[in-house]
């Protein structure tokens, strides 16, 4: 308590429930600004530095002019902010645990104690990524994905039951439980946090960083955290606050409220489509207006969670008496709800409607009554497409008319592919009346199985997959109990999902099933295919398992382009299953719409879904619910005793889970033969020493060359692993059978997968190589003037081995999607020195800087198609050996070109990164 220098007389005391806690009270600072008017999300981080004021990481000036908060005009002033928390999900996690082990090992190597090497900060890592739905459609969905899910990862599972036990302060959430974004509202999130310090309990707002984009899902309850990359969770974890600029915020105003029939799906793809036209990129959201309190914290922690794909940094809630309510239905005890309500009035951060409106950057507004039924796809999460024009949007993205009795739109075809749509004929063929004709019937596929010609076929549009998942709904009960009235509704018309339609629900906890069955519409939704495959992120990270063997051949024979719908947040192209072209987000009810349609090709506001029992056609007016049904279900069948009941042995953990055996010690027993688990290189032969300033970088090649709107898909290794690929080739090597590859995402504690799977992705187009799709390079030798075609990884070996280094130049939002690590670090394996974008999204040029990977921004509205850059040139990067500085720029020189960039080093903490080989490198060395 002594060493708190205190410079603005914040600290205080507050009594509640009995229990004295010491704060630091923003009021203090009321002469410095005006702290009344400030957003809520920044007075959090302005008490944030307030109480961790230490005159190194945080002085008065840094207070100071947080509190001077100017929205207009927020400058480069530089803040330390440091999270209460960190959150892991198992496919981050992982490698994150792999590095922290790691560096104990390279920590005893410097002659340290490898035991310093442990979380400062509570950590939780919840297993939910690595379920897959192999088995759907019947009741022993759940018991045979789950013995799957435990053969596949045992080997992981031992590795991180190690980690809990070796490392102090970790906690791990066993596979089962629910989705990370899910159980961390439900159960983790404490909102206001309590701690020990000195020997005071101290009470502070609870704020984290997660390893997961979408833990954004956690400001619909008033927290303040984003995701992060890996590596600087694993720099929070061990203590290190994560420096940023001051962010601007955009105040987005609600007014009014939803229509009958409308969805908090909707309205979040609404918002997303507002706020990336709008451009959020970089900066907070924060949420206000007279329509607050009528969005239920589900419907919140909704559009929260969409954060990454509407491009801000957080789409902040601040916590007003809706938010309490919330707290109190999922079980938080009273003496803790108490504790929030009277901790965040005493600080001026408990939101009312009659509160002055706080100073943002800039603001927008939506009447809530505006949303209308709504989709969002083929590929991306902000190209929202209203339900009553969804036929008509198909058909024109399809085959480049609006409809069957209109010419071809050439204009509005192209405009549609470069919007990222997808067509299923050749240009040449669009013009052509016959093509046109013949296309839109559906130019379908027969079905055969063992010799036998099936009943049905499958063509253009078919929906192959309607999956309820993801974090995005499956925390919402409107939602989800929604969904169980249509399928309640439409049983008992006697309708039926189609046979060629892959069906699931994978609920976000245990709590959904509990009050699915208690409504009695579990069964319901069985009886149309939707049983529940397990708890956890399935088909929206690609986890969706295989289609039959059928309907997966007949796609292929026909180049057929087939349809997902899925209640997610991700519908990115090559994510979902390698068969499906077009994706597309919608509510959980109209999952089960689309699954009982079974084509896209359909208007739901003319034409029937099918035919009921009695001979008669149905609409989707007539298994629609009320606003009223919903609501009367959810009050009637959503209760506190679930969320008691369920989370009351959280950390227990399946049969299969307690059985798991695992290795003890202060350092992990590395396995020689592991595929899974390996010791990572990045502290191998490092020096306590601080290295040599880096110099310029002179005769690289072009590893990589790509356009616009290239996301952490396309760079990281994600989904399959094919035979035929480098990983496929190194694992069947090390004698693991394709059957047995797993996916990327469960392999992602082995760095020798992970490098070979960097830009594999199937879809990736590299400029470097035109014509060729997937992870494809040209090698340019010493005198190639044109090099063979290689993959990115051999290409890479190579040039490693002949000491060229590499750059990767991109287009616009470069690294968009998931906020995953690998990106970064097998950028940095494959020897990229430098990646020259015309922008970055956030996470992954922060993730590019802690792997000692400089991030470069083209200046002067240039880009590699206005410089004309065709991947052959070799390049120099002049100006580094000067002395690297935050925002400096630097000069390029590829081929006969020459041009400046902007370099993306941020910040004066990431220049040390920089100069260190990357922020672990740096912690290490502090450590040491």
């Amino acid at each position: 308590m002594t060493n708190h220098p205190d410079s603005f007389k914040s600290r205080a005391t507050i009594e509640v429930s009995g229990k004295k806690y010491e704060i630091f009270r923003l009021s203090a600072l009321a002469k410095v600004g005006d702290i009344e008017t400030l957003p809520y999300s920044i007075r959090i981080l302005l008490e944030n530095l307030l109480r961790n004021e230490d005159g190194k990481n945080v002085g008065p000036a840094a207070i100071e002019a947080l509190a001077k908060y100017d929205p207009k005009n927020v400058g480069e002033t530089e803040i330390a902010y440091t999270p209460a928390r960190v959150l892991l999900q198992d496919f981050t996690g992982v490698p994150c645990v792999v590095d922290l082990a790691s560096m104990r090992e390279g920590l005893a190597a410097m002659g340290g104690d490898p035991k310093k090497i442990n979380p400062l900060q509570p950590v939780d890592l919840v297993i939910d990524h690595s379920v897959q739905v192999d088995s759907f459609g019947n009741l022993r969905a759940f018991d045979e994905n789950v013995k799957l899910e435990f053969e596949r990862n045992g080997e992981r599972y031992r590795f991180l039951k190690w980690g809990q036990g070796a490392f102090d302060g970790m906690r791990v959430v066993p596979p089962g439980t629910g989705i990370v974004h899910q159980v961390n509202i439900e159960y983790l999130a404490s909102v206001v946090m309590t701690r020990a310090k000195d020997g005071v309990a101290r009470a502070y707002p609870d704020t984290l960083v997660g390893t997961d984009s979408h833990t954004t899902m956690a400001n619909g309850l008033g927290i303040l955290g984003w995701g992060v990359g890996g590596i600087e969770a694993e720099a929070a974890m061990l203590g290190q606050p994560s420096a940023m600029l001051i962010p601007e915020v955009i105040g987005f105003e609600l007014k009014g409220k939803l229509k009958p029939g409308v969805t908090a799906t909707d309205l979040v793809l609404t918002v997303t489509q507002m706020l990336r036209k709008k451009g959020v990129v970089g900066k907070f959201v924060e949420f206000f207006g007279e329509g607050m309190p009528h969005l239920p914290v589900a419907d919140r922690a909704t559009i929260a969670n969409m954060a990454p794909e509407y491009g801000a940094t957080m789409g902040f809630f601040p916590v007003d008496g809706a938010t309490l309510e919330y707290l109190r239905l999922t079980g938080r005890s009273e003496e803790q709800v108490v504790l929030v309500e009277r901790y965040l009035k005493e600080q001026g951060l408990f939101f009312t409607t009659e509160a002055k409106v706080p100073r943002f950057t800039d603001t927008l507004a939506l009447d809530l009554g505006d949303v209308v039924p709504s989709l969002a796809g083929p590929k991306r999460p902000q190209d929202r497409v209203s339900l009553s024009d969804m036929q008509r949007t198909w058909r024109r993205g399809l085959l480049g008319f609006l409809d069957k009795d209109m010419p071809a739109d050439k204009k509005a075809f192209e405009r549609w592919i470069g919007e990222g749509g997808h067509a299923c004929a050749p240009h040449s063929e669009i013009a052509d009346p016959k093509a046109q004709s013949r296309i839109a019937q559906r130019e379908a596929v027969a079905l055969t199985r063992n010799g036998e010609k099936l009943s049905f076929d499958v063509g253009h549009g078919d929906v192959v997959i309607a999956a309820i998942t993801s974090c995005t709904n499956t925390s919402n009960p409107y939602v989800l109990i929604a969904a169980g009235l249509v399928a309640q509704k439409a049983n008992a018309k006697g309708l039926k999902a189609k046979p060629w339609v892959k069906t699931s629900l994978a609920p976000g906890s245990q709590v959904v099933t509990e009050y699915l069955t208690q409504s009695g519409l579990l069964p319901h939704l069985e009886a149309l295919g939707f049983f529940v495959v397990g708890y956890g992120c399935t088909t929206c990270i690609g986890n969706s398992g295989p289609l039959e063997d059928e309907i997966s051949a007949a796609i292929k024979k026909g180049d057929l382009t087939a349809v997902s719908v899925l209640s997610g947040n991700r519908n990115f192209e090559g994510r979902v299953s390698p068969d499906v072209k077009a994706n597309y987000l919608a509510s959980p009810p109209l999952v089960v719409t689309y699954a009982i349609a079974g084509t896209v090709d359909i208007d739901l506001d003319k034409e029937p879904l099918g035919t009921g029992s009695d001979g008669k056609p149905v609409f989707l007016k007539d298994i629609w619910p009320t606003p009223e049904e919903v609501a009367n279900c959810v009050a009637k069948n959503v209760t506190r005793k679930q969320y008691e009941s369920k989370y009351a042995d959280v950390f227990k953990g399946p049969k299969d889970w307690q059985e798991t055996a695992a290795p003890t010690g202060a350092t992990f027993a590395w396995e020689d033969k592991s595929t899974y688990i390996r010791k990572a290189p990045f502290f191998d032969g490092l020096k306590k020493e601080t290295p040599k300033a880096p110099g310029d970088i002179a005769g690289a090649r072009i590893l990589v060359m790509v356009g616009d709107s290239i996301t952490t898909d396309h760079i990281s290794p994600a989904g399959n692993i094919k035979k035929d690929s480098p990983a496929g080739a190194y694992l069947m090597a090390n004698g693991v059978t394709p059957r047995d590859f797993n996916q990327y995402g469960a392999r992602r504690g082995n760095h020798e997968t992970m490098v070979r799977g960097t830009f594999a992705n199937i879809r990736l187009k590299n400029l470097v190589a035109p014509g060729t799709e997937g992870g494809m390079t040209k090698y340019f030798g010493k005198s190639d003037a044109d090099g063979p075609v290689t993959s990115i990884y051999e290409a890479s070996e190579k040039y490693l081995a002949a000491g060229v280094p590499l750059v990767v130049i991109a287009g616009k939002e470069y690294g968009t999607g998931s906020s995953r690590d690998w990106a970064a670090k097998g950028t940095y394996l494959l020897g990229a020195k430098a990646v020259i974008a015309e922008s970055f999204e956030r996470i992954h040029r922060s993730n590019l800087v802690g792997m000692g990977v400089l991030p470069l921004q083209f200046v002067n509205g240039q880009s590699a198609t206005s410089l004309g850059l065709t991947g052959n040139e070799t390049v120099s990067i002049t100006g580094i050996a000067g002395g690297l500085k935050a925002g400096m720029t630097l000069k390029v020189t590829a081929g006969d070109k020459h041009f400046d960039v902007k370099c993306r080093v941020d910040t004066p903490a990431e220049v040390e990164y920089i100069l260190h080989g990357g922020i672990l490198q740096f912690v290490l060395r502090q450590l040491a």
